[in-house]
């Protein structure tokens, strides 16, 4: 049964309510009171709890009597709740029955009525009182839920995003660590630097294929394992193999990670690369810049059981930089079709913001990143990992 009244009230007020009676008494008496108030409503009755929950529900409120042939007592209720658990119930009880009424509240319901002691006015009261304790509950609950989103994506970041370990005056690190579009989950991209005592700095930056919780926790365990084993003062390829051991053993699918992992001696006048199936970082002089070669690229940390990590000798000139990343910026698009940046372009990028703009350090990984989102005509999809390490050698030779 349908009823509709005073139509000049706004549609967006109408109040949607299902019975679920199987006393057609008590559903006329139900029916004649909404009829007596002046409240648009509209009123759909059925005798069964299971004829209620055989497909979506879409009232705004359910009066659910407790005496039911399928459901007795709060079984309803609960099997209700189940099916619907964003729908507000008000529970009818016996006039003698306000204890289960009061039990119903405890178990999830909105309201409770008694029979024979309620009229069209308190009728109505009691189903928008209960739609609105209903929406507030769900804000509530959402609320609750982001902070618990929000306090373990901080946990993860503080993992993700550390603190570098380095001691040099003369030299300078920039990072930056941008979620993707969906801002909600954090990815597996990680990264950090440390300064032994000997001077020696070692830098690394990876992702873990992949977005979310999982992936992010395996970064975090990744990037704490590498960082113990340089202290430890394992030999560069050692420390790849061993963090590809934590790989296997953490990770609880068949996930994989790419690292570029670079080491820079103590005199800042070369470096060894290694690369397990990530892209080779860009190297950033006075004059110019360019990739350093990706020739003995390996294979991703992972993937192929003892694999070997090649280390590639690179000598630099004074004054240089070394841009680490992930696949985040250079997967953006290019225009309104499918062509995606890619590295060797994001490269160029940077090296004309270089010589345009003269920016460097922390400005000149903001601008990459707008640039690049600006070609993306919106937020990159991917999580962004940047790492800048810079040496200045005038600050090196006013020192001596």
């Amino acid at each position: 049964m349908t009823a509709a009244l005073d139509s000049s009230w706004d549609p967006r007020t109408r109040l949607r309510v299902l019975l679920i009676e199987d006393d057609d008494g008590d559903a006329l008496l139900v029916e004649e009171m909404l009829a007596d108030t002046s409240v648009p409503y509209t009123l759909e009755r059925v005798q069964t709890l299971t004829a209620a929950l055989d497909g979506p529900l879409t009232a705004d409120c359910v009066v659910l009597d407790l005496q039911l042939p399928d459901a007795m007592g709060l079984s309803g209720l609960t099997k209700l709740g189940q099916h619907a658990p964003g729908v507000a119930v008000v529970v009818l009880t016996g006039q003698h029955d306000q204890a289960t009424g009061v039990a119903a509240v405890a178990a999830g319901a909105q309201d409770y009525l008694v029979k024979d002691q309620v009229d069209g006015p308190l009728l109505v009261k009691a189903l928008r009182f209960a739609r609105e304790r209903k929406r507030a509950e769900q804000v509530e609950q959402q609320f609750l839920q982001q902070q618990l989103l929000a306090r373990e994506n901080a946990r993860l970041e503080r993992g993700l995003l550390p603190s570098p370990l380095l001691r040099d005056p003369h030299l300078d690190l920039a990072a930056r660590y941008r979620p993707g579009r969906n801002g909600s989950l954090l990815g597996g991209d990680f990264y950090d630097a440390i300064e032994l005592a000997d001077g020696t700095v070692h830098m690394m930056i990876g992702d873990v294929c992949g977005h979310g919780p999982d992936e992010a926790a395996l970064g975090v365990a990744l990037r704490i394992a590498w960082r113990s084993l340089v202290m430890a003062g394992l030999p560069m390829a050692d420390v790849l193999s061993m963090v590809e051991r934590v790989l296997v053993h953490e990770r609880i699918e068949p996930l994989f990670a790419t690292v570029c992992m670079v080491v820079v001696a103590p005199d800042r006048r070369s470096l060894r690369l290694s690369l397990a199936g990530h892209l080779p970082p860009l190297l950033l002089t006075p004059g110019d810049g360019h990739l350093l070669s990706g020739e003995r690229l390996g294979v991703p940390l992972g993937v192929v059981e003892g694999a070997k990590w090649d280390a590639l000798e690179v000598p630099l000139e004074p004054g240089w930089s070394l841009m680490l990343y992930t696949d985040g910026v250079f997967e953006g698009r290019v225009g309104a079709g499918s062509e995606r940046l890619g590295h060797e372009r994001m490269a160029a990028l940077v090296l004309d913001i270089k010589r345009e703009t003269g920016m460097h350090h922390r400005a000149l990984l903001d601008e990459l990143i707008a640039r690049a989102e600006r070609l993306n005509a919106g937020p990159l999809d991917d999580d962004v990992a940047l790492a800048l390490l810079s040496h200045d050698p005038e600050a090196e030779a006013h020192e001596r």
